[in-house]
């Protein structure tokens, strides 16, 4: 049976990239769906769309770590309260490492690049480090895939495939109308309907248009296990859809 299909463009610059990504991959409503995650760089797209960095805007620049603690706070995900260091740092290398992590990924379900994601989001944004400075990047890429495989991918990642690679993930990205992440493209089941969504706040109309149920993990627990709603250690719907709802 055909299942929804969620593509999310993200860089680890972006906190709000990172809490949709920690949505996508912990929130039990997105199980029901197909999820492609596409590396990409924000400060290409910025470019191409003539956009300004948010954080260059007086005021947006200080709402916008306001945002992303609320939305933390919502969603249960890890999050330094203080900005990382260099903020905002250059990813151009860890982009393109990363893109050379998914060309080497077994279909399907992106296992390599998701633990790859998974990493660096959380260091950087849960932790704090500077995952851009290259004596960090090596490190993070050895701890996942051992030193020899860090090595290659980091070679690899210098390669002209490799940064037109980066490059054509973000064309696409704005070929689908992105201007600024996080941004995901969704199709229907039935594939008869595709749309883009832009930010973690409105992941509640990216369930509204693929028909899932955002408390389905709530429901399925409720009333059992540990007296939270969570049943034998599942994860229930977070309190975070309320304020998405």
């Amino acid at each position: 049976m055909a299942r929804p299909k969620i593509t999310l463009y993200v860089d680890t610059v972006s906190p709000f990239a990172y809490e949709a990504y920690y949505i996508l991959r912990n929130e039990d409503v997105f199980k029901a769906c197909d999820i492609t995650y596409v590396p990409i760089f924000l400060g290409g797209l910025m470019q191409k769309c003539g956009n300004i960095a948010p954080i260059k805007i007086k005021n947006k620049d200080k709402w916008m770590s306001i945002e992303r603690l609320r939305w933390a706070r919502h969603f249960g995900i890890p999050m330094t309260t203080a900005l990382p260091p260099d903020f905002p740092a250059p990813t151009l290398p860890i982009m393109r490492a990363l893109c050379v992590v998914a060309a080497s990924d077994p279909e399907p379900g992106q296992p390599r690049l998701t633990r790859a994601l998974d990493t660096f989001f959380a260091q950087h944004w849960a932790h704090g480090a500077a995952t851009h400075k290259p004596e960090v990047l090596r490190a993070t890429l050895a701890g996942l895939f051992g030193e020899a495989e860090a090595e290659r991918i980091l070679q690899e990642s210098t390669t002209p495939q490799t940064k037109q690679a980066l490059a054509a993930n973000t064309d696409r990205a704005f070929d689908s109308g992105a201007f600024g992440l996080p941004w995901l493209e969704c199709t229907t089941a039935q594939g008869d309907k595709t749309e883009g969504f832009w930010g973690v706040d409105h992941l509640g109309q990216v369930v509204q248009f693929l028909g899932l149920d955002p408390l389905v993990g709530k429901r399925r627990g409720q009333g059992d296990g540990d007296g939270n709603g969570n049943r034998d250690g599942e994860r229930s719907g977070s309190e975070g859809w309320k304020a998405l709802l």
